[in-house]
């Protein structure tokens, strides 16, 4: 069997591609709308087939690429039957089977982060793909999306540690860099859930953990009820080529930095700040053009040359609106700077004009 284990910096969430190596009929376990196109290059370039993605939960996190994938490749969408999701191919329950071609998965039931919380173990149970309801050395929260703390435990003890030791577990989510761990380990090592952890101490645990509400919760869970069709899709009909773009959920194309400091000379970069901003402590990008976003709807038609446009500005929030602004001037080859100077500076590429 072929599998690939994918990562949205984003959120922090992995993706697992399963593939048939005999058939190449493949399954796409939480995917996220941003690498559709990542998602698609894979599958097409290991020669599969994605018949079908599944989900673990309804992410609050960021939203699903299901929907995009069917519209891309045809697969199916399938999640638990007890997610609320509309839109789906395939409902699944307790026990169900998933088949791509001689392999398959077997849903498992295992709520408590959510109330539609399911795991995927491999027919061979050699793995097991828990979603958030086991991570390495954690598990996800439980206070809301129906979500309980005593319902997780049960889920953790009788449906997951059940499977053999040596199990590899891979979780939907890491936020220090842990790709992978194993029942055996999971029941030793895991300070929440562990074999010498009672159903008590860990409901005092995680009521008392204070969390703030993920940030695209409003967004990504309506998103993702609907197996992540956006609401407004035309933009989507007419993919740009003149570089690796990535289409957000909110509808906006974006550009990485990576690509962008290594083709600087095949684009005009338009930084939509303010001057003070400018020649600040970010400083600028080198070449960049100064058009303050208020000035920029009557300055548009300075734009309409031979090169795309790259909009920036300090975190990617303004010049997001430039670019959907250029696009409405009739400047379709634009696009924003995906993280703004922040992330720029952050990986450390040249910048001019920085001063305290």
């Amino acid at each position: 069997m072929i599998i690939r284990q994918l990562f949205d910096p984003q959120s922090s969430t992995y993706s697992y591609l399963l593939a048939d190596s005999a058939t190449l009929e493949a399954v796409l376990i939480d995917p996220v709308f941003e690498q559709g196109r990542r998602d698609a290059a894979l599958v097409a370039e290991l020669g599969a087939r994605l018949v079908c993605t599944l989900e673990t939960h309804v992410h609050a996190d960021h939203v699903t690429g299901a929907w995009l994938l069917r519209r891309r490749l045809g697969s199916k969408i399938a999640l638990g039957a007890k997610t609320g999701a509309e839109g789906a191919d395939r409902l699944l329950a307790h026990g169900e089977r998933i088949e791509f071609g001689r392999r398959h998965l077997v849903a498992l039931e295992t709520p408590g982060h959510t109330a539609g919380c399911l795991s995927y173990v491999l027919d061979n149970e050699s793995m097991v793909f828990t979603g958030d309801a086991l991570l390495v050395r954690g598990c996800g929260r439980t206070d809301f999306q129906g979500g309980d703390a005593r319902t997780l435990f049960r889920s953790v003890r009788e449906r997951l540690f059940t499977l053999p030791g040596s199990c590899l577990v891979y979780p939907a989510h890491d936020y220090r860099g842990l790709t992978c761990s194993s029942i055996a380990e999971e029941k030793r090592f895991n300070p929440r859930l562990g074999d010498a952890v009672g159903e008590d101490d860990f409901v005092g645990y995680m009521t008392h953990l204070g969390l703030p509400h993920p940030k695209q919760m409003e967004i990504a869970v309506p998103a993702n009820l609907r197996c992540g069709k956006p609401e407004k899709q035309a933009a989507l009909d007419d993919e740009p080529d003149w570089a690796p773009l990535v289409f957000t959920f909110a509808g906006i194309w974006e550009v990485s930095p990576e690509w962008l400091e290594e083709n600087l000379d095949r684009v005009q970069v338009v930084d939509v700040r303010e001057p003070s901003e400018f020649n600040g402590p970010l400083g600028h990008i080198p070449g960049a053009k100064l058009i303050p976003l208020g000035a920029l709807a009557r300055r548009a038609n300075e734009l309409a040359g031979a090169k795309p446009v790259v909009t920036v500005c300090r975190s990617g929030a303004r010049s997001a609106q430039a670019s959907v602004l250029l696009h409405k001037h009739g400047i379709t080859r634009a696009a924003n700077l995906a993280g703004g100077m922040l992330r720029w500076r952050a990986l450390g590429y040249r910048t001019e004009g920085a001063r305290e």
